[in-house]
Parts: structure tokens; C-alpha cells; sequence
């Protein structure tokens, strides 16, 4: 009997299988590739403009990786994305000062921020516009502010209308600013940014999460001081 007969094993794998990407490098990748296509900018616009009220993702990512694509559309782009994020914004604004039981509160305890928000609100009392400032600059998560800003004008008797106002300014000044300097630069480093990212994309990875993070360490209890 010959024993060297067919079977339906699957055949023996390469002594030196090619090694796959890691899952951050494929989603890497993924998100460059709005850059190609006609959605890109819907998508940035969706992006932004959920997460300044409830979506965990930043949009920066995708502004990176749609700037990098065409760098001639680099500050069209964050114009599209602070646009956007502004707009956000005032949704969430809008949550906190019309629809923080119905909407409002679901978000913060998905985010299991109920003390965090608590001390933003709080701190909101003293000076909403330039902890708004803050929040739509950096890493810290602006969603929190927002809603609580909108808790905070419905709380007080000032004018609503006074209120937003700087409300908007703060998120204005704050959002573009971080965005067109990402945008700044890509345009004028593009190709040289790829090719840091594109290597140390993992370290780059860490170094945002553990931004964010630092984001909500400041909030807790920088803040809450």
C-alpha cells in the first residue's frame, strides 16, 4: 500500500511564513485609503462631528491620512474637520442643556465618566470658555465638555445665547487650531512624516493612547483639586 498517497490536510506552511501585519498597521492602512477614494472627506466630516458629542475615535487619524494623501488639500481639510467638530459640538451642547437625562447621562456612563463629568461641571462654573479651550486643543476628551457645558448654561440664569457664544468661540479657536496645525504639518513635511510613521507607527500608536489617557488623568484629578 503506498503510503504516500494524497490527503486532505492542508499543505505544510513556509519554514519562513511572511509575517502580518499588526492589527493597528492593517487599520493603518484602512484609514489611508479614504484618502483614495470619493468618500474620504464625508467620512472626516462623520468622524469629527460625532465625536465632539458621544464616538471615541478622534478624527485626527483620518485628517493625517487624507492630508498625506493630497497634500494640496491639507488645509481644506482641517477647515472640513474643525467645521465639523464644531458643529459637534454644539450637539453636544445641545445634549446637555435639552437632553442630558435622555441622552446625555447613557453616554457619560458608557464612558463610566459619571465622577469625571461631575468635576468638569464643576470647574465649568468658574471659566467654561477656557476649559473648552483647553479640551478641544488637546488630548483630553472634549465630548466631556461639551455636555457639560450645555448642563452648565442650563443650571445658570445668564443668557443662553451669550452663553453659546463663547461657548463657540472657545471650541472655534481651540479645534482649529489643533487641527490646521496638524494640517501645517503634513503640508510642509508630508513626505517625511510618512515615512516616520509608516516606521514607528506602533510607538506613535502607544504615544496618542497614552495622550488620551493622560487626558482623563488631568480631568479627574488635576482638576479636581
Amino acid at each position: 500500500m503506498d503510503c504516500t498517497q494524497p490527503t486532505n490536510d492542508p499543505p505544510a506552511q513556509s519554514a519562513t511564513p511572511q509575517k502580518r501585519p499588526h492589527l493597528l498597521r492593517r487599520l493603518y492602512y484602512w484609514v489611508l485609503h479614504w484618502a483614495h477614494t470619493p468618500y474620504g472627506g464625508i467620512a472626516l466630516f462623520l468622524l469629527a462631528f460625532t465625536e465632539s458629542s458621544f464616538f471615541p475615535i478622534p478624527p485626527d487619524p483620518l485628517l493625517m491620512a487624507l492630508a498625506m494623501g493630497n497634500r494640496r488639500k491639507a488645509f481644506r481639510y482641517a477647515t472640513l474637520c474643525s467645521v465639523a467638530s464644531i458643529l459637534g459640538g454644539l450637539l453636544g451642547f445641545v445634549i446637555g442643556y435639552f437632553l442630558m437625562n435622555l441622552v446625555g447621562r447613557p453616554i457619560i456612563d458608557f464612558y463610566n465618566a459619571q465622577d469625571v463629568f461631575n468635576k468638569v461641571v464643576a470647574q465649568l462654573e468658574e471659566g467654561i470658555n477656557l476649559y473648552v479651550f483647553v479640551a478641544a486643543f488637546t488630548p483630553i476628551p472634549y465630548k466631556v465638555f461639551t455636555i457639560a457645558a450645555g448642563v452648565v448654561a442650563e443650571s445658570q440664569d445668564a443668557n443662553v445665547w451669550t452663553f453659546l457664544v463663547g461657548f463657540t468661540l472657545a471650541s472655534a479657536v481651540g479645534r482649529a487650531g489643533r487641527f490646521f496645525l496638524v494640517a501645517a504639518l503634513l503640508y510642509w513635511f508630508g513626505e517625511a512624516a510618512r515615512r516616520f510613521i509608516d516606521k514607528y507607527f506602533e510607538w506613535l500608536a502607544l504615544a496618542c493612547g497614552a495622550l488620551l489617557v493622560a487626558g482623563f488623568f488631568v480631568v479627574k484629578y488635576a482638576m479636581g483639586k
